[in-house]
């Protein structure tokens, strides 16, 4: 170690998203580390560590996403590891942070699975997580390591910017996107709108009402995630009733489960970008979809920690 800094760093990963892994080490110039991630006949997580991590820096790239349980086990398996193997410092690197939509009590008797599942992290021997656009800010607090939080929006600006569109809305879709779709709108430097809903059960959302003028507009619908795609399909098509021009969305992670494909595939809207967070099957891809790449911002990040650099320049 030289003056506190690690003199060596490795990039691991699981099954999770190897491709993403991949393209983050390519762009830092390393190899991925060797290691195997199985599993025994019944199903258990097999692990195989194929070289020594003694005081290495280490960076284990697993999204916890589809499937959930089996990918964040296999993150705490290889945290474990790590840990037993004396690693000199272990970074996970968690693009899309599962289990987060139970942030609090929003009734009696409901869990708080992104307090458990960070509780886990940071037992198995985790010294700091590196996420992107978690579902509510206040997850970065429920861990007791360093939280690197990256944001997504500005990959997604940037290309909409480029496509130079006229007469823009940037559209939260939700009350809860609303700081989103303003940090979007200064970038863009256009108006924000805001879709009232309301959901009456969980992934089923009801439009109530429109606030901000859409009328001969192109809408950008803008969002942390799109798992079953009811909440912006059902957004799109009100906005579109009311006047809208052309309708675009976009997303960080693509979650697209149960009926997402088909609903998109059927809405009114034009264009839905995603970013790489969570890998995308090739059956799900459809012509509407244009996917941008995280690798590049996760592999600054990555560079800025081991070098002890800010990474709060990343957002300037």
């Amino acid at each position: 170690m030289k003056n506190g800094s690690f003199s060596e760093y490795k990039i691991f990963t699981g099954n999770a998203h190897p491709e993403l892994a991949e393209k983050i080490a390519s762009i830092m110039g390393k190899p991925l580390g060797k290691c195997d991630v199985a599993q025994f006949s019944d199903g258990e997580i097999s692990l195989n560590l194929w070289e020594s991590v003694r005081g290495v820096d280490i960076y284990i790239v697993q999204p916890t996403c589809d499937p959930v349980n089996d990918n964040l086990m296999e993150l705490l398996i290889m945290i474990d590891a790590m840990k037993r193997a004396s690693a000199g410092r272990i970074n996970a690197v968690i693009p899309y942070y599962g289990y987060a939509r139970q942030d609090r009590k929003a009734k009696a008797r409901d869990p708080i699975t992104s307090k458990l599942v960070a509780n886990l992290i940071v037992a198995a021997g985790a010294d700091r997580v590196v996420t992107m656009d978690l579902h509510a800010n206040q997850i970065q607090g429920y861990f007791d390591i360093p939280v690197d939080h990256l944001v997504g929006m500005p990959i997604l600006a940037k290309y909409f910017k480029e496509k130079n569109l006229d007469d823009v809305v940037v559209v939260s879709p939700d009350h809860g996107s609303v700081t989103r779709a303003r940090n979007m709108a200064e970038y863009l430097d256009c108006p924000i709108a805001i879709v009232d809903k309301r959901r009456p059960e969980p992934n089923k959302s009801e439009i109530m009402n429109i606030i901000g003028n859409i009328d001969g507009k192109n809408c950008i619908i803008l969002d942390d995630m799109i798992d079953t795609a009811g909440t912006i399909c059902n957004a799109a098509a009100a906005i579109k009733d009311l006047g809208a021009k052309e309708v675009y969305s976009c997303a960080t992670h693509a979650v697209l489960s149960g009926p997402a494909i088909k609903r998109l595939e059927e809405s009114v809207i034009k264009e839905v970008v995603l970013l790489d967070t969570i890998p995308i099957d090739k059956d799900k891809m459809i012509d509407k979809f244009t996917t941008l790449s995280v690798a590049p911002i996760f592999a600054e990040a990555m560079t800025r920690i081991f070098t002890n650099g800010s990474v709060s320049k990343l957002f300037v």
